[in-house]
């Protein structure tokens, strides 16, 4: 990928059809470019074979396929593989590929670092160095070594993904689309933690599931871990998804790390049965992996177990979410290029 050419990758086919009509060329080439990227992956516009030539020259004077294969690669010891994909503008953003019997599940990024600067992850440590266009997060998928076995996407890796929605839901369009890769929005999860008035648009233009990150029931505590909530509080988030439907086949699930002696008492639980009283749900309860200078530690098994087994005794289906990747920082709120941005510098 290069700041050149505009990349075509990431491009819904209106947008591809806009292209080939502002270079003079039939609109159904729009549809044969649709093809050759989405469903051929291919690297080059010269492979676009059905094109003629003289139009293919008229492509590449102006755009790129705008893939780039990962630059690094690290693999854990229970099989989960962490990417360092570069990006247009010559940054760098971590994705994980996450298999697991029949399932494969990719964790992509939507920024370079993130703005929510939640206290328990090592990403918002890094600070907010800027969104992914759709060409960086559908690269991820794109150029995956792995991306033939995807089964399931999931929007939880670096950024928050309402902060950076137009992309997002483009590259969701291309995921979903006919014209795309023509999967069905049950393969795709996007997770928030809430932003005004972006959660709202995405409700209503996508039909994906959504995972929000809770963490703690109490508005108060919440602003604690999550300075988020004092822009959008979990009570009006709360109130939002109330105008949804999630019993059929959307599905709705609320992200929460457990906290040892923070959030993990039956008061909290007592109060997360109140607060998604009504709402069609599930809870994954999440482990928490230390980071330096936070002085919050995870609970262990006995008590993750107990606290799942309350809810769901109460009308609150949980589910322990299994940990992977923990030996490359690959694991829940562990992902940050930072790390390796100054490894790079030190070298230098």
């Amino acid at each position: 990928m290069t700041e050149n050419n505009t990349p075509l990758l990431g491009m819904t086919l209106f947008e591809l059809k806009e292209v080939v009509k502002s270079l003079g060329m039939p609109s159904f080439t729009g549809g044969q470019i649709a093809k050759w990227l989405y469903s051929a992956h291919v690297k080059s516009i010269d492979d676009m074979t059905n094109i003629s030539k003289s139009n293919r020259e008229k492509l590449s004077a102006k755009y790129e396929i705008g893939c780039s294969k990962p630059v690094d690669c690290q693999k854990s010891k229970d099989g989960t593989i962490k990417y360092l994909f570069p990006t247009h503008d010559g940054k760098k953003v971590e994705t994980v590929f996450i298999p697991d019997k029949d399932r494969a599940t990719l964790c992509v990024s939507s920024q370079v670092g993130c703005k929510m600067n939640c206290l328990f992850c090592q990403t918002g440590k890094q600070g907010f160095e800027g969104s992914l266009i759709a060409a960086d997060i559908l690269n991820q998928i794109y150029s995956l070594p792995e991306s033939d076995k995807l089964t399931n996407i999931v929007f939880m890796g670096q950024g928050e993904p309402m902060d950076n929605l137009d992309n997002v839901l483009k590259v969701t369009d291309v995921l979903t689309a006919s014209y795309g890769y023509a999967w069905s929005p049950k393969r795709i999860t996007v997770s928030s933690v809430g932003v005004k008035k972006k959660l709202k648009r995405f409700l209503d233009e996508s039909e994906c599931h959504v995972a929000i990150s809770l963490h703690s029931p109490y508005p108060e505590q919440r602003a604690m871990l999550m300075p988020a909530e004092r822009g959008m509080s979990i009570l009006e988030t709360i109130d939002l998804l109330h105008n949804y439907d999630f019993s059929h086949q959307r599905r709705l699930s609320f992200e929460y790390i457990m906290f040892r002696g923070v959030n993990d008492t039956l008061e909290h639980a007592k109060e997360i049965i109140k607060l998604l009283k009504g709402l069609y749900c599930r809870v994954n309860l999440i482990r928490f992996h230390q980071i330096p200078d936070v002085d919050l530690h995870g609970d262990d098994e006995h008590k993750m177990e107990s606290f799942r087994d309350y809810l769901t005794a109460h009308g609150v289906f949980t589910t322990i979410r299994a940990s992977r990747g923990q030996d490359i920082y690959a694991a829940c709120g562990l992902l940050s290029t930072a790390r390796k941005i100054e490894k790079k510098r030190k070298k230098e």
